[in-house]
This record gives C-alpha cells, structure tokens and sequence, in this order.
C-alpha cells in the first residue's frame, strides 16, 4: 500500500500528495501501444495477466502511486445480454433499451461469473505492484451503465435514456444489483477503494440528480463505508446534499471545471482526486510549465491542513497522443513543488 494513498484516505495532512490519474494506462503510451499491437483491446481487458501488465506499465514508466484495474466500465451489460463488442471507433452494444431490449430470466449469480476476469486481474496486479503501491478497482455508476443500455452509446443529450427511465425501473434495479455485487468481487480481490464513474451524470438536471441518482449513491457508500470512491463529470456542486456530501465515502474525485483549493477547504473527510485540465497536456511544452505553475500557486496557498485527503491527478483522464514526456514533467513537478 502507498503511504500517501493512505494518509489521504485518512485525511491526514501532508504536504506531498498521493498521484493518479483516470485512463493513464492507455492509448497515449508506448508501453500500453506496443500491448495493442499484439492483442485487441477486449482481450487486453478480459485476459488477468494481459490486464496487470497494462496496470503496471504507468507505474514503471511514470511512478504513479496507485494503479488502477485495466477494464472497461461497460462490462456488466454485456453480463446483462446487450451483446457488447469493440472496434476501433469504440465500444458497441448490439441492443438497446430504444429498441426494445428486455431484460429476461436475469441470474444474477450467473452474471457475476461472467466478470470474474475483472477479479483474477485485480489479484495479478497486486501480485506485480511494488508493495509501496496501491491498488483501486472502479465500476461505472449505475445511471452511466443506464445510459448505455438505453441508447446503445452516449449521444450526448441523453433523449432516450431520460424519457425511458421510469419504463426501465426492472432492468435498472437489477443493473445496481449487478454492480453491488461487482463492487464486492473487486473488494475482496484485493483492491484498496473502488471507484464509481459516472461521466454521464452532468447531463442531467441537479434535481433530477438529487431525486433519481443520488440516493442509490448515498446508499452504496453506506453498504461499502470507507471503501468507495466517487466521480462524476459535469457536475455542480449544487448536486450534491448534505446526506451525500456526509456519507462514508473513502473520497470523491472533481473535473477540472471545479475550484479545487476551495473544494479541499470544504472537504472534511476522506480524499479529494483532481484535477488539472488534461487538454492542456498538449501545449507546448513553456506554456504547459506556466498553466502547471499557476495550479500549483492557488494550491500552495492552502495549508497543510486544508490540504488533507488530496490526490493529485486531472480534471479527467488522459487524453490519447497526450504527450508522454508532458505527463512526466508534471509529476515531477508536483513532486517538486510540494
């Protein structure tokens, strides 16, 4: 276990922060490209010893802090019988819930099986991490999941999926049941925290958020106390109620569109991951050192203190051709500065 991982998840003040970003093993690195070069992108997921080697190429390369299982969020639907598949715009679902999927004759032990693999990876990476090294796993937030299911992708407006929710009350419950239960296979693989990603949940309204998203939410970190992180894209803090805000969460992650030093002031427990713009990777390479600098300065001008629980890492993840000797000048720079 990483030290720093864990002084933030135990909110303990420390002036060196813990680093990791979503998505840093993938299409921008050499280590990840060379993979790809052999084997498709599913059989890199699906196959536990192809997965941990993925994991571990951005904690040799770039010295990462933690890992993060190698997987794709979309899984449990194709557990579900949307008949998921990849090529190389992405993924695709054969079904939809536009089309007219049911869902029928759901075993839910059955479809746990089928994301095993995700388990036998888990276990592989810690096996090949340094023991200074963390390990988290993640699922996709259910209404993310939804989302899919609903459209057969993410369309952005989120038409379909909005006007079909309440029709889709049996597949979305057993959706979030499919989902607990992958959250405990991950757990008891041995990861430290999962995840829940939910880049869908800024396109809804923030009441609509608060009615029909949240208390599903606020009830897993209650089922999984201290052991469950969250992120979302998109959203405001204005989605977010006290309740949630309060629930024994292990942390929570922003995107770049939030105030990150006044977010760790009011950050009270647990870790807070984020959150520098994963565009500005791409800069040349002296204006890049001058957007890191001004994020440092606003961040320097907090207290150890205020401080406490942050992990360092982007506003989202890495971004594919991001410039991999940009990547390793801001963790050292971090490192430096802090």
């Amino acid at each position: 276990m990483n030290i720093l991982f864990q002084n933030a998840l135990a909110h303990k003040k420390q002036n060196t922060p813990p680093i990791w970003f979503m998505r840093q093993a993938g299409r921008y690195h050499k280590h990840y490209q060379a993979l790809r070069a052999k084997h498709s992108f599913e059989t890199l997921c699906r196959e536990p010893e192809l997965a941990a080697q993925v994991a571990l190429g951005p904690i040799q390369d770039f010295d990462f802090d933690v890992s993060i299982l190698f997987s794709d969020l979309l899984f449990p639907l194709d557990a579900m019988g949307l008949e998921l598949s990849y090529s190389d715009h992405g993924p695709r679902l054969e079904h939809s819930l536009a089309k007219g999927y049911k869902l029928q004759n759901f075993n839910l032990e059955k479809a746990l099986s089928e994301l095993n693999f995700q388990s036998e990876a888990i276990k592989l990476t810690r096996q090949a991490l340094p023991s200074h090294k963390s390990l988290i796993g993640f699922v996709g937030g259910f209404w993310t999941l939804y989302v899919y299911a609903a459209e057969g992708g993410h369309a952005g407006s989120l038409i379909p999926a909005k006007s079909l929710y309440q029709q889709s009350e049996f597949f979305v419950q057993n959706l979030i049941k499919l989902i607990e239960g992958n959250i405990q296979q991950q757990l008891d693989a041995g990861a430290e925290v999962v995840m829940v990603f939910d880049t869908s949940a800024g396109e809804v309204s923030s009441s609509f958020y608060k009615e029909k998203i949240a208390p599903t939410l606020i009830k897993w970190a209650h089922q999984f106390p201290g052991r469950l992180g969250y992120y979302s894209k998109g959203t405001q803090p204005s989605f977010f109620s006290e309740d949630f805000k309060n629930a024994p969460w292990a942390g929570r992650g922003v995107d770049h569109r939030w105030d990150l030093a006044e977010t760790l002031k009011n950050n009270k427990h647990g870790f807070l991951q984020g959150n520098f713009d994963q565009a500005l990777l791409f800069q040349e390479t002296d204006e890049f050192k001058r957007s890191l600098n001004t994020y440092i300065t606003q961040l320097k001008q907090l207290t150890d203190e205020e401080r406490a629980g942050w992990v360092c890492g982007l506003g989202h993840g890495v971004l594919p051709k991001t410039p991999e000797h940009h990547v390793k000048m801001f963790i050292d720079t971090i490192r430096q500065e802090f």
